[in-house]
């Protein structure tokens, strides 16, 4: 069993559920009261984060902001079937030893140069620094570089639910204690332990060994007062009138019959195309001419434009 760790230092922006609040509205994401009580506690409580949502709903983005707040550089893995060690914590530079082997058999007569016996002539070896396997010919991976960086990061394991259950048993010892053994070295530990956020569509279900090292979060799609924030937040400038529109507009087409549901992030581009239009308020033809912006299957898209009129009709009534 490990020791458990030291209480982090006090980080300004994460000192209590206010403070995050306050630090996630200044780069323009528009927390609710659960996102920023679990990243008080996984700081304060020095655990991973494990988010779950359907995709599309800021996931990814909640780590990119709280980096961009902190001033603390973002180090992503992205996650996919088949990703190993190699490409997750580290690997060798193997042109890097090559040429060091090169290097050393031309030494080797000068190492060994005055040895009258075989004995010597090892005895000579053993007191050579051999840095084949050290830390000069490693080459950190995601999870290896943000363990070494000196001023904190956020480390962000991007659609863990990818990987398979090998991985999953490769990220514990990382998630329990902040470390990676490599055999040839040995143990390096994190220097400053890294906000670490996981995330999840939940294509599988995840092993209960690593649910247990994470607190868990759940981010749904907002309702429309968040999404109104959200979107006035990104795009400065939008009419009271049109945001409204458009948000009764996504979320009722969010409970349309359609495959892919338009994400946060589309939302936001539809409202920055729409200003960009000059549009004042929502229209059929309007809708029609940017579906592209907001849905990614032409099914999608075919399906909401024989529905375009009555839609916008109810976008307007509710946004009144």
């Amino acid at each position: 069993m490990s020791l458990p760790m030291s209480p982090p230092e006090p980080v300004p922006g994460l000192e209590s559920i206010a403070a995050v609040s306050e630090t996630l509205l200044s780069v323009g994401y528009i927390p609710t009261p659960a996102i920023a009580t679990s990243l008080f506690l996984a700081h304060a409580l020095r655990k991973p984060v494990l988010v779950e949502g359907p995709a599309g709903v800021g996931k990814t983005e909640l780590a990119r902001s709280v980096a961009q707040a902190l001033a603390w550089p973002l180090v992503r893995l992205q996650c996919y079937d088949g990703l190993d060690e190699s490409r997750a914590l580290y690997e060798w530079k193997y042109g890097k030893q090559l040429l060091y082997t090169q290097v050393l058999k031309e030494k080797i007569h000068d190492l060994i140069e005055g040895a009258d016996t075989l004995d010597a002539a090892l005895h000579r070896l053993s007191g050579f620094r051999d840095v084949f396997f050290s830390h000069e010919f490693l080459e950190p991976r995601p999870i290896l570089k943000a363990l070494e960086q000196e001023g904190g990061s956020v480390l962000l394991i991007d659609e863990v639910d990818k990987t398979n259950e090998e991985f999953e048993a490769l990220l514990l010892e990382v998630l329990s204690d902040y470390q990676v053994t490599v055999p040839e070295i040995g143990t390096i530990a994190a220097r400053v332990p890294p906000l670490v956020i996981l995330t999840s569509n939940a294509t599988r279900d995840l092993g209960d060994a690593l649910k247990r090292r994470c607190l868990h979060l759940h981010i749904d799609f907002p309702d429309a007062e968040r999404e109104q924030a959200i979107v006035r937040a990104r795009v400065p400038g939008i009419s009271g009138r049109l945001l409204a529109q458009l948000v009764a507009f996504v979320q009722a087409l969010r409970e349309e019959k359609i495959r892919k549901r338009p994400s946060i992030s589309e939302t936001v581009d539809w409202a920055r195309s729409l200003v960009l239009l000059h549009a004042e308020e929502l229209s059929p033809a309007l809708v029609r001419e940017t579906l592209g912006v907001l849905l990614k299957r032409q099914g999608d898209v075919r399906e909401v434009e024989s529905r375009a009129e009555p839609l916008v009709r109810s976008a307007r009534d509710k946004a009144s």
